[in-house]
Formats: structure tokens, sequence, C-alpha cells
């Protein structure tokens, strides 16, 4: 795995472990909804699991057949860092593109099982990153539903950002439940 790489997948790690961390400290309360159609943390977590899991899926198709992926335009950047600047403005809300809200039930598994899949989902994320081709870096790897194609380091930063978005949503049910 590159440097870079790297440096993004260990912002990575530490963002979700700090995810579970604060959904853990809830106890049998992270599985408690703030309000009628709002999520729990073991919900958001689940969410952040699923959506995880299907960017590890698409990057590994579309790593199966590399010589269809362009490279990364100014239109792709442009809109890459409008998303990334949405995503930390606290109190923009998004919603969740329907094929992953469908992907999240009410009722979820106990966090511990939640973070054991997710463990497994993250060593074939890095797997991935440590066998990922460096004449692909400048490719577009990962069609994120609003902004478009995003390049590997925009895809592990996007992630990063997601993770962090639901950071804070975690923290304000933590003030609801508890």
């Amino acid at each position: 795995m590159n440097h870079r790489l790297h440096l993004r997948f260990e912002q990575l790690e530490l963002a979700t472990n700090h995810l579970f961390q604060s959904a853990e400290a809830l106890g049998p309360r992270a599985h408690q909804s703030p309000g009628a159609g709002q999520w729990s943390a073991a919900q958001v977590v689940h969410h952040l699991l699923i959506s995880e899991t299907g960017i590890n899926h698409y990057i590994d198709k579309k790593l199966r057949s590399t010589e269809e992926l362009q490279k990364a335009s100014m239109g792709h950047q442009l809109k890459y860092f409008l998303m990334r600047a949405l995503f930390r403005i606290p109190g923009i809300k998004f919603k969740a593109p329907s094929k992953l809200k469908a992907l999240t039930p009410e009722q979820v598994p106990p966090l511990p099982e939640l973070r054991q899949e997710w463990e497994s989902v993250r060593r074939s994320l890095e797997q991935i990153l440590n066998e990922y081709p460096n004449n692909l870096l400048d490719r577009a790897i990962f069609k994120h539903p609003r902004s478009g194609m995003l390049t590997i380091y925009q895809t592990l930063d996007f992630m990063l950002d997601h993770i962090l978005h639901h950071q804070r949503q975690l923290n304000r049910i933590t003030k609801q439940v508890s």
C-alpha cells in the first residue's frame, strides 16, 4: 500500500474505532431510537457497515476490468470538493440512498456482531489497498451516488467524511437517549 493510501486507511481506522466506542458507551441504549423515524446508534453503525461493504464490492468489481477505468476529470474533481465541503457543514442532513436505506432494518444485530463483521469488511478493504495498482491511482474507481466518479484517494476521503458525518449524528443520539 502506498504511503498516501496508508495514511487515509489509518484515519479511517481511527474514526471507525471512535464511532464504535461512542456507540458501545451507550450500552443497551445503542439500540434505542431517539424518536419516531430516527435511527438508533446501532442502526447508524449498521448503515456505515453496509455502505463500506458496498464500496468494497464496487471497487473489487471495477478492478476486474481496469481497461474501462477513465482518468478523473476536472468535473469529477469539482463535484468531489463540493461534496466534501457540504459533508463538513454541521447540521446539513443527507437522505441515505434508497438502496442503502432499504438495507438498514429496524432491528440490527448487537454491536459486538457489527464490530466483528466490520472488521472483516475492513480487512477486505486493506487487502484491496495493499494490492492496488499504482497506475490506477488517478483513475475513477467508485461511483458516488451524488458526486459521481471518484479516485481511490477520493473514495477513502469520502468514507472518512461519511463516518465523521455520522459521528456527529451519533453524538446527537447520545444526548437524546441519555
